[in-house]
């Protein structure tokens, strides 16, 4: 943890132990107690401990990092119970609006001092009971949601076989610092939709500008969870559309006009933190220049680790009239799983099978006489980021170069470089920019040069042939990184793949 982190981290806990501390005086003043140890940061709780008689190692707790400061206005609400405030409101009012809400009660008549001992008389209701549990129960998994780890399941096989579909994994927030919502005021347990009548299950009322406590970067090589950077507009059709094919590629290919003609109405658009959450690993930070060159990724000049679970496509072949299917695959080693048996297997244009291989299988196989294999690279294509002329030689296997944006790194503004960070500088940083008679302005202002404000990343499928990132749209700002896929808790796939539990994720 930095300096400046562990500084935030104070300034916010004396905050919440000083903010109320006039409101404090004069409750301590019905109470019988100095009112000069309302204003001693933390010893205030340590006195409001003592008089409502509650555990001293609460006070310890407000020094856990984040969770103490619920314990600091946890203390506030066993103190306000001694003034006969029992309702949820009240304690409500005392967590949000603590600094009016404790003058008013150490001020007004009719609020006296009971003591802990007129607290024991006050019986809660079964209902609220069960109320205050309930309340405890979603608050403190929401919080634990937003700063420590999330749950979340592999949908894909973009990952492949690192990670399988239906692993179940935990990921950290804290890995690169606990993100604020964007949108507080949302449903909790869901992310963008409420399930089953597909509506919305946040709203913007409030929209929190982005900050992360106490940042970390992204690493190479960590497997990240993500928002979809170019989820920010989608045509809202899961089944066709949605995340699969991008509102953007819709345009490419239709133009915008017919796009927005036949698709109008389902077109809608999402913040930063209700964006799918996709899971990739970033292969390239801010600042590294990426290429891809027949299927090994290079950074800054260098060829990258390969890792074991990793998988691509090879072309096998047989002896003239053999077949390859999946049971023949696994005489040699080849583990095709059984919704892979189909997308998979398949046939090129000179008879030879493609199918995905590990880099570890690929290592150990061992082909009888007859049998070839060899790597199989992906063709040229024109639906590559970023989509213009330069681009047009590349493919998924011969990719680039390509520098990624790294905060306080300033570019000349070229026509090429417009074309290639144009989306960052626009979008992602929430510039308005404009050509004029050839020249640039940004905001208004004529300019030549960009300053980043934001470090972006580069993240890849490890299932090279069979995965949507970067190489189809671009740049993970970083305030889309949500956290480091860590452990495997649970695979099921005809039954609980048992050796995978508790797996750690590399």
């Amino acid at each position: 943890m930095s300096s400046h982190q562990l500084f935030v981290l104070i300034i916010i806990a004396l905050v919440i132990v000083l903010l109320p501390a006039f409101g404090l005086s004069k409750m301590f003043q019905k109470a019988g107690i100095p009112t000069w140890k309302a204003f001693i940061p933390f010893y205030n709780t340590w006195v409001l401990l003592e008089t409502a008689k509650k555990p001293k190692w609460w006070f310890f707790a407000q020094f856990v990092p984040v969770a103490g400061w619920f314990f600091s206005l946890l203390i506030l609400i066993e103190f306000v119970k001694c003034f006969g405030k029992y309702k949820f409101y009240q304690h409500a009012a005392t967590v949000f609006f603590g600094f009016a809400y404790l003058i008013y009660i150490g001020t007004n008549k009719k609020d006296r001092y009971i003591g802990p001992d007129g607290v024991k008389l006050y019986k809660k209701s079964a209902v609220r009971e069960w109320v205050d549990a309930g309340v405890f129960a979603v608050v403190a998994a929401t919080l634990i949601r937003i700063f420590v780890f999330e749950a979340y399941t592999i949908p894909t096989p973009s990952m492949e076989k690192t990670l399988l579909v239906n692993d179940f994994l935990f990921v950290s927030k804290m890995s690169y610092g606990p993100r604020i919502p964007n949108t507080p005021i949302a449903m909790p347990f869901v992310h963008h939709t409420i399930p089953g009548i597909n509506i919305r299950s946040y709203v913007e009322w409030i929209h929190l500008p982005y900050t992360r406590w106490f940042a970390t970067p992204v690493k190479r090589n960590d497997v990240v969870v993500f928002n979809f950077p170019v989820n920010d507009t989608l045509i809202n059709d899961e089944e066709n559309y949605g995340s699969k094919r991008t509102y953007y590629e819709a345009v490419r290919q239709m133009g915008r006009d017919k796009v927005w003609q036949e698709f109008g109405d389902i077109i809608i658009t999402r913040p930063v933190d209700k964006r799918e959450n996709f899971i990739k690993r970033c292969v390239a930070v801010a600042g590294d220049s990426l290429q891809v060159i027949n299927g090994i990724v290079y950074i800054n000049g260098k060829p990258q680790e390969v890792f074991p679970q990793s998988e691509r496509y090879y072309k096998i072949t047989g002896p003239k009239g053999v077949g390859l299917d999946k049971d023949k695959l696994s005489e040699f080693g080849i583990n095709v799983r059984d919704d892979e048996s189909i997308g998979d297997i398949r046939f090129t244009d000179d008879g030879a099978q493609l199918t995905n291989v590990t880099n570890q299988e690929k290592a150990n196989l061992k082909l009888p006489e007859g049998y070839t294999i060899q790597n199989f690279i992906m063709p040229v294509a024109n639906d590559l980021f970023p989509y213009y002329d330069t681009a047009k030689h590349w493919s998924a296997d011969n990719y680039g170069p390509l520098w990624i944006p790294k905060k306080g790194t300033t570019i000349q503004l070229t026509a090429d470089n417009l074309i290639r960070y144009q989306r960052c500088i626009e979008v992602y940083e929430g510039n308005k920019l404009g050509n004029r008679e050839g020249k640039v302005f940004i905001n208004g202002q004529e300019a030549s040069t960009y300053t980043f404000k934001m470090d972006y990343y580069w993240m890849m499928g490890d299932n090279r042939h069979n995965s949507l990132d970067s190489r189809y749209w671009g740049f993970v700002p970083e305030d889309h990184v949500v956290g480091k896929a860590s452990l495997i808790w649970f695979s099921v796939e005809n039954g609980i793949r048992w050796k995978r539990l508790f797996n750690v994720i590399k």
